[in-house]
């Protein structure tokens, strides 16, 4: 059983289902990495949009306009749109909205930046960030006693899958596909296929990351990245074969994070992590 697991990848998705940007470095925060999910594309009445409705939103690149690390602002462009700046300053009217089954407070980012993306997607929405004097928890019945944040992630501050578990899948289907279907933010690499699932907390220089819950599989995964379009029911006929969860009444491929210590620290590709892990009989706190 392997004593350590380094990182293969990180990536960063400033606006919730839109286009990921990898990076050699990132800055771990108490919510994750900085900057991860900020935003999000909200309907009029505050609730969340994801490419499982609008599987054009992968169409939309993004990009930092570096400020302090405190107020950094977003570059937006798409196919066939002039590119949209949306500043630090942006600090519209205060709005509830809502992620799943929890409502957050967030800062309306505009008129101009609404009607980009109204007009590329062909609906009426708006641009949110995550309102900082908030703070967004974790489902306790994963977390357990720890408190753990994040801002607009679908419920956890990270997600973690090895290289291993995405070249079993790719052996089982007919047409590989790339990491950037399943959109994590650490890819490990040096476990084997669906280690991940065992381990109970990775250790390095006083960073500690606590795997906390598997991630069941939506219709996201069908999207092609790159294109926006749907491409059939793959990979989750696949997995509904071989990670099936009744309890969890889905498919499970990758595992949900929370940040117990290291904000502040960061993280580079190639850095090697010790394993802890999950006892024999150990469960997460919510299984």
């Amino acid at each position: 059983m392997a004593t350590r697991a380094a990182l293969a990848a990180l990536n960063f998705y400033p606006v919730k289902s839109c286009r990921g940007i990898a990076a050699d470095r990132l800055r771990l925060g108490p919510t994750g990495f900085e900057r991860d999910r900020h935003w999000m594309v909200v309907r009029p009445n505050g609730r969340f949009v994801t490419q499982r409705e609008i599987p054009r939103l992968a169409l939309i690149e993004t990009a930092i306009i570096h400020g302090d690390r405190r107020h950094d602002g977003l570059r937006l462009t798409a196919p066939g749109m002039p590119a949209i700046e949306v500043p630090a300053s942006a600090h519209g009217a205060s709005l509830d909205v809502v992620v799943w089954r929890d409502s957050c407070r967030a800062i309306d980012q505009g008129d101009a930046v609404a009607g980009w993306l109204s007009g590329f997607l062909a609906v009426p929405l708006r641009l949110a960030a995550f309102d900082p004097l908030h703070e967004r928890a974790s489902s306790p019945q994963w977390t357990g006693d720890t408190r753990a944040l994040t801002e607009f992630a679908d419920g956890f501050a990270l997600l973690a899958i090895s290289e291993a578990s995405l070249a079993d899948l790719n052996g089982r289907l007919e047409r590989a596909l790339p990491m950037e279907r399943f959109r994590p933010n650490i890819v490990l690499t040096g476990i084997g296929a669906y280690d991940e699932d065992r381990i109970h907390e990775l250790h390095r220089d006083g960073v500690r990351l606590r795997i906390v819950k598997p991630c069941t599989r939506c219709s996201i995964t069908t999207t092609n990245q790159r294109t926006g379009e749907v491409e059939g029911d793959e990979p989750l006929r696949t997995l509904r074969t071989y990670r099936w969860s009744k309890p969890l009444a889905g498919v499970m491929f990758g595992q949900n994070v929370i940040v117990i210590d290291g904000a502040g620290r960061e993280l580079r590709v190639g850095d090697e992590f010790d394993i802890l892990w999950r006892q024999p009989g150990q469960v997460a706190p919510g299984s």
